[in-house]
Formats: C-alpha cells, sequence, structure tokens
C-alpha cells in the first residue's frame, strides 16, 4: 500500500529515537515520517484504564482516560491483538475524537505477556492501515515494550 516507504529505514530510526527520546521521540518520529498517519499517541496502563501518554496530532484527544474493553483501544487492550479499523464510522465500538478520523490502527505494547500499553494511531484516509503497517508498528510496540 504504501510502497516509497522504507519500513527498514524507519524501524532503525525508531530504535534512534527510543535511545534518545523513549515513547514520545517514537510518536514524534512516526507523525512526522508516515504522511498517513494523522494522529499518533499511546495509552498506558494503570489499573483498569488506559491513561493517554505521549500523542502528536493537529489536536488533543478528549479521550485521555478510557477503561480497557471499552472503544478500540480498549478492545485492543482487552485481547492483546492489534485492531484495525479501515472505516471507523461502520465501527460501533469506535470513540470518536475527530471528525477527520477515517481509519485507525491500535497496537498492543505488550511485556511479559501483560498488556501495559499501546500506540493508537489515526488516519484521515479510509483503509489507511496495510499489512506492512501493520508488521511495522507491531515492531516499534516489541521495542517499546523492550526499553
Amino acid at each position: 500500500m504504501h510502497a516509497q516507504i522504507d519500513y527498514a529505514a524507519a524501524l532503525d530510526a525508531v530504535r534512534d529515537r527510543l535511545a534518545w527520546g523513549g515513547p514520545a521521540g517514537v510518536v514524534a518520529f512516526l507523525a512526522e515520517t508516515f504522511p498517513h498517519y494523522s494522529w499518533v499517541g499511546t495509552y498506558w496502563v494503570q489499573g483498569r484504564d488506559l491513561l493517554l501518554g505521549p500523542w502528536k496530532g493537529p489536536q488533543a484527544t478528549e479521550h485521555t482516560r478510557i477503561p480497557i474493553g471499552t472503544g478500540v483501544c480498549g478492545a485492543a487492550a482487552a485481547s492483546g491483538r492489534t485492531e484495525v479499523v479501515d472505516n471507523v464510522s461502520a465501527d460501533p465500538r469506535y470513540l470518536a475524537c475527530f471528525p477527520s478520523t477515517r481509519s485507525e490502527i491500535v497496537v498492543p505494547i505488550v511485556r511479559d505477556g501483560r498488556v501495559i500499553g499501546e500506540l493508537d494511531i489515526d488516519s484521515d484516509r479510509f483503509a489507511a492501515f496495510g499489512p506492512e503497517d501493520q508488521r511495522f508498528l507491531e515492531e516499534v510496540a516489541a521495542l517499546i515494550a523492550a526499553a
């Protein structure tokens, strides 16, 4: 879908950003590098909720605390599996953040078999996240988990 993107080089850059900037550095890199990512954020598990961490996008989300099991983010946290939504308006779980959002991918960050957080990425394009994005972002989440 996004053949012009060198995902291997991007993964090396993520390693560098993570080393000196932590998750906030990774979020900034993803938002700056991938034009089809319109909002990039992290959520961190605290008790039975997800709390908004570093994010980058045109505006803040009102969803700063999401109960695990609620919405697409909460579903990914509950299952430990990546959620890809090609058309958010067709998914009843979607918690609307921005009128421009058309698709979303949520990738759990798992350490020692337990979800500790997640990457949440919106796009203003329908079906913006292909298999390459999913594989890449799952690798990014694994790097964050190991850091």
